[in-house]
């Protein structure tokens, strides 16, 4: 893996050095990563079972294991920015890390600030219910109705879901999804929109307190977001998912982490 990285790093450079003048200004992670030999990484802990903060302080997920194992094939040190969500872009852009690999959607708008690899997940909506509610409402449909209270995160794709598919609905948000589900939890909203693996998640761990809707009703395809501009490290990405992809790396990452739940008693 190490071999690799330091090859492909090799033959980007010789490639853009061949095609065209680089910018003084234009900046390149690759050359960054290398020479400070760390990976800076964003993401918003809490995002279960992505990126969480475990009961000794150290951060796990399966987005933490992919950074990991991206940095030791890399040949550098591996290191996490938690980051709060609404923060998450600038703090890429402005060069305090090199990559967000947090449960992003990608999203047109989005995209327009940033430069997303390939997809590395498809997830989508789906719906935690109180259980006063979960015999009157069997889709996302019924809660688009001002007589249901609907909460999630601010600023997330779920906001977007709701405003998109039960306008009708009154919305709370709130900064963090955990705020947000403990209204549906204590009664207080009728239904929480949130990505479809926290939910299960959620309502796994709060059998009887939560009902979920599990068939996500959109369609999101999960991206690491670089900064524009940057094709060599977008290339390398891309480059780098199809290899742990194919040589089953992914796939174990994947399955300690959404076909097992041994993790969550690591969790606070």
């Amino acid at each position: 893996m190490k071999t690799m990285f330091k090859s492909l790093v090799a033959a980007l450079a010789l490639s853009t050095a061949s095609t065209a003048v680089v910018a003084q200004d234009e900046y390149k992670a690759l050359q960054d990563i290398q020479s400070s030999g760390e990976l800076k990484v964003c993401f918003d802990a809490g995002y279960m079972p992505f990126e969480m903060k475990a009961k000794n302080g150290e951060f796990i997920g399966f987005d933490i294991d992919l950074g990991k194992q991206m940095a030791r094939a890399m040949g550098v040190k591996y290191v996490p920015v938690n980051t709060a969500w609404d923060g998450i872009i600038p703090t890429l852009l402005t060069g305090k890390c090199h990559v967000i690999m947090g449960g992003m959607t990608i999203t047109a708008q989005r995209n327009m600030q940033v430069l997303f690899a390939d997809p590395y997940i498809e997830i989508g909506q789906s719906i935690l219910l109180n259980p006063k509610v979960a015999g009157e409402v069997k889709s996302y449909r019924d809660l688009n109705d001002a007589k249901y209270t609907v909460v999630t995160k601010l600023g997330t794709t779920g906001e977007g879901a709701i405003k998109r598919s039960m306008p009708k609905a009154t919305v709370n948000l709130f900064e963090t999804q955990t705020d947000a589900v403990l209204e549906v939890t204590n009664g207080k909203a009728d239904a929480f929109v949130y990505d479809m693996p926290y939910n299960a998640v959620y309502a796994a761990q709060n059998e009887g307190l939560v009902t979920h809707l599990g068939e996500a009703f959109t369609y999101e395809p999960l991206g690491w977001a670089i900064r524009q501009g940057d094709t060599d490290f977008l290339n390398f990405l891309n480059s780098y998912l199809r290899q742990i992809k194919g040589d089953g790396t992914y796939e174990r990452i994947y399955n300690k982490w959404f076909e097992s739940n041994s993790w969550l008693q690591q969790v606070q």
